[in-house]
């Protein structure tokens, strides 16, 4: 596994993929944040990230798809899917290896966000007047968020050998895991705590929660059964390329 996390991680570095990534990540956020009237911080005169947590998954639902479409396509494409597959290493290690290396670059993205933290904090009347345990679990929830994207959008690259193919329908997945189910739940169809139940089997719901700052087991629960079940469908269709 830590063979193949090194080498996704330097084919990222060693091309423009992880650069591209990053800045087309903190650009948009920082437009967002800082320059659109409608959202920007210092317009809003209140010391809060609440727009960087809104805004941060829309963007993930297009950027990590953009990440984890050629995980799988690409070699399958290629043909080098085989020589992968042939060496010894198991399929669930192959999997977790580029998972990781997939993470770790959306989490290299996250870290010069801190700036919007310290920056927001010094900008507060008084300094310092930010709510530091929102913005904690605001951050935790975010990189759960994340995890379960790059579990879906490399299950959606496992699944095809065309990149755009992978990507489209990595952002189709991600966004409906995220956003469909509380469009479902408002539906005449669900009534009485049915539309809760909906509501709570989608992403966002579970996010909410964490950014609130109380870390849940039964969210945290839920975001890990996510990326279980896809990094699992992820190794049946790796071994589904053997049959």
């Amino acid at each position: 596994m830590w063979s193949i996390f090194k080498k996704e991680i330097n084919h990222f570095f060693s091309s423009l993929i992880a650069y591209i990534a990053i800045g087309v990540f903190l650009i948009s956020l920082g437009l967002f944040m800082w320059v659109f009237p409608e959202t920007s911080l210092l317009d809003y005169g209140f010391a809060s990230m609440e727009g960087f947590f809104t805004f941060a998954p829309n963007i993930f639902m297009f950027l990590i798809p953009a990440i984890t479409m050629r995980s799988f396509a690409e070699e399958t494409q290629s043909g080098t899917i085989e020589l992968l597959v042939t060496r010894p290493i198991s399929d669930l290690s192959i999997i977790l290896g580029k998972y990781f290396a997939c993470l770790a670059l959306v989490f290299i993205a996250l870290i010069p966000t801190l700036l919007y933290y310290f920056t927001i904090y010094k900008l507060g009347a008084p300094a310092g007047n930010i709510d530091s345990g929102e913005v904690m679990g605001s951050y935790i929830g975010l990189m759960f968020l994340a995890a379960s994207f790059v579990a879906i959008g490399m299950f959606s690259s496992s699944i095809t050998q065309n990149q755009i193919v992978a990507f489209v329908l990595g952002m189709f997945l991600c966004f409906f895991f995220y956003l469909a189910f509380d469009f479902i739940s408002k539906m005449a169809a669900f009534f009485a705590s049915w539309d809760a139940f909906v509501e709570g089997l989608g992403l966002n719901y579970h996010y909410k929660l964490i950014s609130r700052g109380a870390i849940d087991s039964r969210n945290v629960l839920y975001f890990l059964s996510v990326i279980i079940v896809f990094v699992f469908l992820s190794k049946i269709a790796l071994e589904r390329r053997k049959w």
